[in-house]
């Protein structure tokens, strides 16, 4: 590089701090303890019935939800033992929940699963608890749980309430279709980049189409897009992406897609670290910026290394701020990549207020200063 470009590998930083690691168990005829009748504790035995548990509920009172909940099991069986639990009931175990009103009977429960080295969970009672349950979206194989460490329960739930509403219930038979087709594009022959972008193909057909039912003419049409592109996808490939505004709530659903898929992204010190959040986390990020007055030069240096990054096989996104089809400075870009014959898509940004019609523009309020770490990238 010469010294009118600089370049930054910018990295995302370690991972902030979080309040509980969620964890997916796999629970399919595992043996649960379940300390309590009433019917906070029917739930939870529902609950882990459905996860596949063999759910042994211990009790001197069981409620008529307990009792109804047992009779008709969702999936793993609930037994019901009409006493108090007892530290031996623990044993074999994979996790211990208990429903108790005070606090000395729920450090005795804590304690018998301590003993016996399993989590362990008292309902309400977070002091009481190496786990939480949170709320949870049911599209299995798709389950989306939230949590807020017992701060806020009735704010989780609105927030299950949100993305119940926002998800189709059709993902779940998309979900569970490519669990069964897995297995087949492994052995279809693919390159793992050619099944990456089958997955890529199959994602999107299912969020264009979440009512359609998936069947074999979906797997043949999705399979055989994979191998026509397989060859374009192993030269590598170029997306011109517009970032808008700057503002990451105007992302285009298409731009979000192109960053969830990159393997780098280039970009340059208009673009906000809250647009980058939403690519991976493993993605490089190159930062360049241009010092002096050579703009052209600049480009062609920029133009230069985007070419070398796809010619390995790299998915790259050249993200800038904006509209690539506005942004006159861009056309030298798009020419060159044309040239080049390498595989390109543009997407445009969405116009409004603050948004840079040249590639020399200045930053926005709220953009990078300098080379800096990206901050903590989407889910």
């Amino acid at each position: 590089m010469r010294e009118f470009l600089k370049m930054s590998d910018t990295q995302a930083p370690r991972m902030a701090p979080i309040a509980r690691l969620p964890v997916f168990l796999s629970l399919t005829g595992k043996r649960v303890v379940l300390a309590g009748g009433s019917a906070a504790a029917a739930w939870k035995a529902e609950l882990l019935s459905a996860a596949g548990a063999a759910v042994d509920v211990f009790a001197p009172m069981m409620s008529e939800d307990m009792i109804a909940i047992a009779a008709q099991p969702a999936n793993g069986s609930i037994k019901l033992h009409p006493r108090d639990w007892d530290i031996a009931d623990l044993a074999n175990a994979v996790l211990a929940v208990g429903a108790f009103d005070d606090d000395v009977r729920a450090a005795e429960f804590m304690q018998a699963a301590l003993a016996h080295k399993i989590p362990y969970n008292v309902i309400d009672k977070p002091a009481f608890c190496s786990f939480a349950f949170g709320a949870i979206v049911n599209r299995s194989p798709l389950v989306i749980a939230i949590s807020t460490d017992g701060a806020a329960p009735v704010f989780a739930q609105a927030i299950r309430a949100r993305i119940e509403a926002l998800l189709p219930t059709g993902f779940a038979r998309w979900a569970e279709a490519a669990r069964t087709w897995r297995t087949i594009v492994k052995r279809s022959g693919l390159s793992f980049v050619a099944r990456r972008r089958f997955w890529q193909l199959f994602a999107s057909h299912a969020i264009d189409h979440p009512d359609h039912e998936p069947d074999g003419q979906d797997f043949d049409s999705l399979l055989a897009n994979a191998h026509r592109e397989a060859a374009a996808v192993e030269r590598g490939s170029v997306a011109l992406v517009g970032a808008g505004p700057g503002d990451p709530e105007l992302l285009t659903l298409r731009a979000a897609r192109a960053l969830r898929s990159a393997d780098v992204i280039v970009f340059d010190q208009a673009i906000s670290s809250e647009i980058l959040d939403f690519s991976r986390r493993e993605a490089k990020k190159l930062l360049v910026g241009g010092v002096g007055d050579g703009r052209s030069d600049q480009q062609t240096e920029t133009s230069t290394l985007v070419m070398a990054l796809a010619a390995g096989g790299k998915r790259v996104v050249r993200l800038i701020a904006g509209d690539p089809g506005s942004a006159s400075a861009m056309q030298r870009e798009i020419a060159a990549y044309q040239a080049a014959g390498i595989a390109l898509d543009s997407i445009p940004g969405v116009s409004g207020t603050g948004e840079r019609t040249d590639a020399g523009a200045e930053p926005a309020h709220g953009a990078h200063n300098g080379p800096q770490a990206s901050g903590a990238n989407r889910p």
